[in-house]
């Protein structure tokens, strides 16, 4: 792997981010023109009056007071996703301390400007809290902009970690585009029972054949200290595309916490931060964010069978930016992007063996050299990708970067791209009589990647488990999950399906998956049709799905049918109606109805801030439809 690039960037890659250009050029030009109205020239502070002034800088001391005051000084908001709770989260409690020192250093001034609600999928999972989790994304977002709005600041600083914590962070700054921005990772923690284990005693349990107390020895062996969880979902997806799309400092992603050098990256954020607030490095994350470091971030996603959940959130997010990236988008780039990772759930591996391998310092080498990414983009770094080649060191006491090796030092683990573990990406997009759907198949065998078998649906998942104990599901069969939308009942993540779909398909059955909810980036070897598009809350045909009914799920092909005339299936009365809103009470979820009548559907980010790019969601709920 050299440093010199291809004189161009591969066809396909060129063509799709021409087009995502064109399509966004009207609401990308109206969004720049926003941001360049929000710029100030110096301190945004410096025109405020008096008393609303001094509200911003009586609670500080020292030469912050002085700093603050005397309008000259760059202010840097920090905005965290810290709590306790979560292991993920956990490590981000000593960062405003250190941000504060170093930005001071640096000649700015840092303040805690707000925190936002940090929720964990792994906790929810199966349960009603669960119906919370995408929504969150939306509440993060505006927490964010609650933090920023207060227009004490020159630059920001994001700390958050996971699912929807990292996207919601990011669509909230890019309503202050006109802000430099760096997100500031926690990194993972240590590698703990290996995740081919835990998913065997997690099988064991479904069967019957291990006790819960052999599950809570299991899992505690893998989720066992402060940290990110190893495997690669969607927390260490959002760690990887951020960073390929240079919002994160180069290296920051896996390191450590609890370490020199996570301590050193993470000082350095604050300092950077400053250095991008004015002057000739200015830098604002709305350029940052721009139609090339989408196509990245995506192209990094799909080269590493990241987590499903992203076809969402870069949606969401390209669209905070004035970006429309669709569905057809992901699905082309995959067609030419070769997979270059193996973790769990796609292999053995874990993200820790994945940084030892040579992380994305090595595969973003390889896609450079292959001319799969864009080189020519501005990062948090400063201007290029190929800063993003080398790797972060101490040197005594001094953070350096240096060069990684030209070579994957684990083939099992991570290859260059001219010797994929396959030839396209881990995520592929389903079309038919259906709707639209999302499957990834990084960790499905190629055997089982098409499937035809009569449908059994169901619309809770506790009738699916009971089912499954009742030994109806013993043969080949497609289970049908409906009424798990944005819409019905804010689209939850259904892993706990995954056991139970994991023994029927070991006993040698036929099985799959469809199902207008999630299962994000721990999808595993169940192939799963997933976010399906319509929605049953919202019309579509899987609403219309009876048991019986031959359904195939074409992987190979990118097809998914149910095996009924048109005109029978469109004649057909639906069965049944999702959650009223008298009915989606408790745990919180009275509080996020007006999300839920405001949602608009999977293939467009799952999002309720339709009007912030203008035509790109509709104009009304009514036009998601």
């Amino acid at each position: 792997m050299s440093n010199a690039r291809p004189d161009h960037v591969h066809p396909v890659v060129a063509e799709v981010t021409a087009r995502i250009a064109a399509r966004s050029a009207d609401s990308r030009y109206a969004y720049l023109e926003r941001m360049a109205a929000a710029r100030a020239e110096g301190p945004v502070r410096a025109g405020m009056a008096c008393s609303n002034l001094a509200h911003g800088f009586a609670a500080c001391g020292g030469a912050d007071r002085l700093a603050i005051r005397g309008l000259t000084k760059p202010g840097i908001a920090i905005v965290s996703a810290y709590n306790d709770l979560l292991s993920a989260h956990q490590p981000l409690h000593e960062y405003p301390a250190w941000l504060k020192d170093a930005a001071r250093e640096a000649g700015g001034v840092a303040q805690f400007a707000g925190g936002v609600p940090a929720m964990c999928d792994g906790i929810t999972q199966g349960r009603a809290g669960m119906e919370l989790s995408l929504f969150s994304r939306e509440v993060i977002a505006m927490a964010t902009g609650v933090a920023l709005s207060h227009e004490m600041f020159d630059g920001a600083l994001l700390l958050g970690v996971c699912d929807k914590i990292v996207p919601g962070l990011l669509i909230g700054a890019l309503a202050f585009g006109h802000l430099p921005a760096i997100l500031v990772p926690a990194g993972p923690m240590s590698s703990g029972l290996p995740n081919k284990e835990k998913a065997r005693v997690r099988q064991l349990f479904a069967e019957g054949r291990a006790t819960r107390e052999d599950l809570l020895e299991a899992e505690s062996a893998s989720y066992h200290s402060a940290g990110t969880c190893t495997f690669y979902g969607t927390a260490n997806s959002n760690q990887l595309v951020v960073e390929v799309m240079g919002l994160h400092l180069p290296g920051a992603s896996f390191v450590p916490p609890g370490t020199p050098l996570r301590r050193a990256l993470t000082e350095e954020a604050a300092r950077r931060v400053v250095a991008l607030s004015r002057g000739p490095e200015y830098t604002p994350i709305a350029e940052v964010v721009d139609e090339c470091s989408i196509v990245n971030g995506v192209v990094a996603l799909l080269a590493t069978g990241g987590s499903t959940n992203h076809t969402l959130h870069l949606v969401a997010v390209a669209a905070a930016a004035g970006i429309r990236l669709t569905w057809d988008d992901f699905a082309d780039l995959s067609a030419i992007v070769p997979l270059l990772a193996n973790v769990y759930p796609n292999g053995s591996a874990d993200i820790n063996h994945f940084h030892a391998a040579g992380g994305v310092q090595f595969l973003i080498g390889t896609l450079l050299d292959a001319g799969l990414l864009h080189a020519d983009v501005r990062t948090v770094a400063g201007y290029g990708l190929d800063r993003y080649r080398r790797e972060p060191i101490l040197d005594g006491d001094r953070l350096v970067w240096r060069e990684v090796p030209t070579r994957s030092l684990d083939e099992a683990v991570l290859r260059p791209a001219d010797n994929p573990f396959a030839p396209d990406g881990g995520l592929r997009m389903l079309s038919g009589n259906l709707g639209r759907a999302v499957i990834k198949v990084s960790a499905v065998a190629r055997e089982h990647r098409v499937v035809r078998a009569p449908a059994r649906v169901f619309t809770t998942q506790e009738a699916f488990d009971a089912a499954f104990r009742a030994g109806e599901l013993d043969r080949d069969v497609v289970v049908v999950l409906r009424n798990q939308g944005p819409r019905a009942n804010g689209m939850p993540e259904l892993h706990g399906l995954t056991p139970a779909l994991g023994v029927l398909m070991d006993r040698g059955h036929r099985v799959a998956l469809i199902t207008d909810g999630r299962m994000s980036g721990a999808s595993g070897k169940i192939p799963a049709a997933i976010q399906l598009t319509p929605e049953a809350a919202a019309g579509g045909p899987i609403a219309r799905i009876a048991d019986g009914d031959l359904v195939q799920l074409d992987a190979d092909n990118r097809e998914l049918d149910v095996l009924v005339s048109e005109r029978e299936l469109t004649g057909r009365d639906v069965p049944d109606a999702p959650p009223d809103e008298a009915s989606w009470v408790g745990t919180g979820r009275e509080l996020f109805a007006s999300l839920r009548r405001a949602v608009g559907p999977a293939d467009q980010g799952a999002s309720v801030f339709g009007g912030m790019t203008p035509g790109h969601f509709g104009a009304s709920p009514e036009a998601w439809v």
